[in-house]
């Protein structure tokens, strides 16, 4: 079974939120941000670089709804970062390992695209889950390339270290694993390493994957 993408959402390609104003998030800005083009073309806005109250408010709505900090429709690199990020994943939905470079000579695998924050479960050459957006580890705690394999699942796990519900944990790297968290997958700097999945998507992984499946993570985050 191939599931696409679910193109709600995607990871911040930049942490640099300096550059946007720190007014109110129920505010609605009148400044243009050096994003605004762009963000008007990738939600169909009239494209004149100018805001308009119009321009914010569905630029303030795409920000709510992808958890970006401050949410006052300014079009900063944070914003364009994650609208960015969703056009290369579109591009990705029917074949995410057009350039091969997950392996397809180990049966069943899990891969990771750092660059992209996508992942998806394969089979050979057969794409049977995803792909779909995952958060990795964030500057400093950056998830570890190589081929890996899953040695341990706990369906609620609880860490210890951070004091944090790590439902449908599948580890596959030290203390680094799949599974889904209670906040958005989009919301910045990223995780301590492990790979941040929607609920549903950590649930489906769960029930395609066992203890010995391998595990390619390859890539680099944006902005790591």
């Amino acid at each position: 079974m191939v599931v696409p993408l679910a193109m709600a959402a995607a990871s911040p390609a930049q942490a640099a939120t300096a550059a946007q104003p720190t007014s109110a998030a129920s505010s609605c800005t009148t400044s243009t941000g050096p994003y605004q083009k762009q963000a008007e073309k990738f939600l169909g806005r009239p494209v004149d670089g100018r805001q308009s109250r119009a321009d914010c408010l569905a630029i303030q709505k795409f920000q709510i709804n992808h958890g970006i900090s401050p949410t006052i429709g300014y079009a900063g690199p944070v914003t364009w970062g994650v609208m960015s990020l969703i056009n290369t994943q579109k591009a990705a939905l029917h074949d995410p390992n057009a350039a091969r470079k997950c392996p397809t000579n180990k049966g069943r695998i899990a891969c990771v695209d750092l660059t992209r924050q996508l992942s998806w479960v394969q089979d050979g050459s057969r794409l049977v889950y995803g792909p779909v957006p995952v958060r990795t580890g964030r500057d400093r705690y950056e998830t570890r390339t190589g081929l890996k394999k899953i040695y341990w699942r706990d369906i609620d796990h609880w860490s210890t270290l951070y004091d944090v519900a790590m439902p449908y944990s599948q580890f596959f790297d030290g203390g680094e694993a799949f599974h889904s968290i209670a906040g958005s997958v989009w919301s910045p700097p990223g995780s301590h390493g492990c790979v941040n999945m929607r609920s549903a998507d950590a649930k489906k992984y769960w029930s395609l994957l066992k203890n010995g499946d391998d595990v390619y993570v390859y890539g680099r985050k944006p902005g790591t």
